[in-house]
């Protein structure tokens, strides 16, 4: 591959991190799953993509989400958290808040609409991202920094591109069963071996590929048992609530993927794991870990499942375009006056990128669960759950 290469001290960190996933192969008889692969190379204290000191978003990093394309995205997004507290609390829980310009959009618009936020709670594994964060935001007192879920929750949850990023196993059908992908090294570098997979893998996989025993032989992909865990972990939150007596909220999900139906195409052999450095996107995970993020497309009626079988309500699924739509984008636009080329041209082009077919607009999807709630009726309008 023709890629950018790292500074001196970048490869060094990436050389340090391989020295620690080969050690803990060796350590575990010579393989681990790639999902533990994936793990380290995202999270691994100092040294992972998301754990160490590298730019990852905007022109200096590797990919640019929807909040850095136009503000009008968080504000859309404060539109649909309004409706969200208005029915449970003045609170707003955001995953993996990026640059901070989401929560930033988001408190802003919603100052503008008099809606009163009493927390605004960012849980954040990146330091380097959280730093970023609390410089963005350090004119709201409101927003506080959290390591893992609160015992008990009211009001909206956001979390725009976070199951991406959570890790996955591979599997890949091979004599008419499913094999574990497992991570060893080989001559020096990291390299691909078979294994059985465990029972909970094998529910996994029971569950979530429809049409399993069909699929042909050398078919890869993936099983997101990782991001199903963080669908049961918001069910607990949010039925925690006060002092454990039920809560009320809603959360909405934002991420590329499809329903199990369209993810597990007969054609899709490869899976859909991708890798993103310098801009550049390429399938390899293996190359320079901890300095590349490594994500997959998410299976969102494996999410949605998840969430309803812990005991929340699905309460939407539609593309992002749909969704943004259905919220108010379009208005939202339209306050700036079309006539003024220099400032709607650019936030018009930067709405056709988010709602485009042929941009954002298909390829994101939307999930939105809840419990204690009534859908607002925006949502209801652009629900195609059906299509779960």
């Amino acid at each position: 591959m023709s890629l950018p290469l790292p500074n001196s001290d970048a490869l060094a960190a990436s050389q340090a991190l391989q020295r620690l996933i080969a050690a803990e192969i060796a350590e575990q008889g010579g393989a681990i799953p790639f999902s533990r692969f994936m793990e380290l190379a995202l999270y691994a204290p100092d040294l992972g993509y998301y754990s160490g000191g590298a730019a990852k978003l905007g022109q200096d990093g590797d990919f640019t989400t929807a909040p850095e394309i136009s503000s009008l995205f968080g504000a859309t997004l404060a539109r649909a958290a309004a409706a969200i507290m208005a029915q449970s609390g003045p609170n707003i829980i955001e995953f993996g808040a990026g640059t901070g310009r989401l929560a930033r959009d988001v408190l802003a618009t919603l100052a503008q609409l008099g809606v009163q936020v009493d927390s605004y709670t960012i849980i954040e594994l990146s330091g380097e991202l959280r730093a970023r964060q609390q410089e963005a935001l350090k004119d709201f007192p409101q927003v506080r920094w959290l390591n893992g879920f609160p015992e008990g929750f009211r009001g909206a949850v956001l979390a725009n591109e976070v199951l991406d990023a959570m890790p996955v196993e591979l599997v890949v059908k091979e004599g008419g069963q499913w094999r574990r992908q497992l991570v060893t090294v080989e001559d020096g570098r990291f390299a691909f071996v078979q294994g059985e997979p465990d029972a909970a893998l094998r529910e996994q996989i029971r569950a979530q590929i429809p049409d399993a025993d069909t699929l042909q032989d050398g078919y890869l992909t993936e099983v997101h048992p990782v991001a199903a865990g963080f669908m049961r972990s918001l069910a607990q939150m949010f039925k925690g609530g006060e002092g454990g007596k039920g809560g009320k909220g809603a959360a909405i999900l934002l991420d590329y993927g499809f329903p199990n139906r369209e993810y597990y195409f007969d054609e899709r052999t490869g899976g859909t794991l991708m890798c993103h450095y310098r801009h550049h996107a390429h399938p390899d995970p293996f190359f320079l870990p901890g300095l590349q993020d490594i994500t997959a497309h998410i299976d969102f009626t494996a999410m949605a499942l998840a969430a309803q079988d812990a005991g929340l309500d699905v309460l939407g699924y539609m593309n992002q375009a749909a969704f943004l739509l259905a919220c108010g984008i379009g208005e939202l636009l339209l306050e700036t006056d079309p006539e003024d080329a220099l400032r709607y041209l650019p936030q018009s082009k930067a709405v056709q990128k988010l709602v485009s077919p042929a941009e954002m607009g298909e390829l994101f999807k939307v999930l939105v669960v809840g419990h204690g709630i009534e859908a607002d009726p925006a949502i209801v309008r652009a629900d195609r759950s059906y299509r779960l």
